[in-house]
């Protein structure tokens, strides 16, 4: 090469012609202080050790639990399960529910597929309704679901598909409710939740609605994320500008205690409104008891005994003082396995006999 860059020419009284040398980072050296401005940025940001705040869907995950709103039920109500596999995970489900004063008598069939990628589950019911979820593991960063739903009565269908993505120290999430390729129309949410120190994070979630080519709405939403150092209290804010927020506390007292606040104001031009509810769980050896007490009157509380691994019994109540009115829920929930004691990853009893 050096021959080459710097031939001679044989013909005498010629000049020495040179090659100047080839530097390949010569065009790449326009960006090299961008780069080394993110490379700094990189390493301080990395020195913070600050944690990931967990996604904007589970924000409220802790209240979530804790509150009976995702529990109560009323009328009488049984689950039966069979497990068919342990690794990977499958089981169907006999969902039963009947003399419910707000739901008529319903009759489901469920299915559920897990492994440690993909996780599928579906339900049909007696009417003909087929909802199904799918979820694909990319890596401990990536993660994409796709939900559907097709209902035999119109308005009824839907999908959803979504994305999250878990950073060192943020998440983002992108999420998309019946598009239409043709003209565009449907539910578009994203939202990006920052750790801004060891216990405070900050987000926004915007959703952006178009119903029709010249119908279209958009509206933001401010998060904010605040929890203890020994993480056994979390205090959550969201706020839009039209006029509505919601703020919770979550507090684990001990154990098997936990307790949990949540309000919600709404203060639009249209219409004023604020709902407190406070609640708590108690974690027993065998049980679990959740009460609910909110500002429109309602008391609630929810038992769920379980007499051995494979059968629990539950009762809800709910007592509506404003409106002088009262329900009460009965539920079973049987699970029975075809699997061996050694697929199940038990020893079995002195004196059983192996299979």
């Amino acid at each position: 090469m050096a021959a080459v860059l710097h031939e001679q020419s044989s013909v005498p009284g010629s000049h020495t012609v040179t090659s100047p040398p080839l530097n390949n980072s010569s065009h790449f050296s326009a960006f090299s202080p961008f780069a080394n401005a993110y490379s700094r940025f990189s390493s301080w940001r990395a020195a913070l050790s600050l944690p990931n705040p967990g996604t904007v869907e589970n924000l409220q995950k802790e209240v979530k639990t804790t509150h009976l709103t995702n529990f109560i039920f009323d009328g009488a109500r049984a689950d039966l399960m069979k497990g068919l596999s342990m690794d990977p995970a499958f089981q169907v489900t006999h969902s039963f529910q009947l003399a419910s004063q707000s739901a008529p008598p319903t009759y489901s069939f469920g299915a559920l597929f897990a492994n440690a990628k993909v996780l599928l589950q579906g339900n049909v019911d007696h009417e003909g309704n087929v909802s199904g979820r799918f979820q694909q593991n990319w890596s401990t960063s990536n993660i994409s679901k796709v939900q559907a739903q097709l209902g035999m009565q119109p308005g009824h269908t839907m999908i959803q598909l979504e994305h999250d993505y878990s950073g060192l120290d943020y998440t983002l999430n992108a999420k998309v409710i019946n598009p239409s390729p043709l003209d565009g129309s449907g539910i578009y949410v994203g939202s990006y939740l920052q750790s801004i120190s060891k216990s405070l994070a900050l987000g926004i979630e915007t959703l952006y609605q178009r119903a029709a080519l010249d119908q279209a709405e958009m509206t933001s939403s401010y998060l904010a994320k605040l929890m203890g150092s020994d993480g056994k209290w979390i205090a959550t804010a969201q706020f839009q500008p039209i006029g509505v927020l919601q703020a919770t506390y979550w507090h684990k007292l001990s154990e098997k205690v936990e307790a949990a606040a949540d309000l919600q104001v709404i203060a639009a031009p249209m219409r004023r409104d604020a709902i407190a509810t406070v609640g708590a769980k108690y974690d027993l050896r065998m049980s679990t008891f959740r009460a609910q007490l909110d500002s429109t009157g309602k008391v609630s509380a929810l038992l769920e005994q379980r007499f051995a691994p494979s059968f629990a019994f539950t009762v809800a109540g709910e007592i509506d003082h404003f409106k002088n009115a009262a329900k009460i829920g009965v539920g079973v929930m049987i699970e029975s396995t075809s699997l061996t004691p050694e697929e199940m990853g038990m020893v079995p009893p002195p004196g059983q006999p192996h299979f």
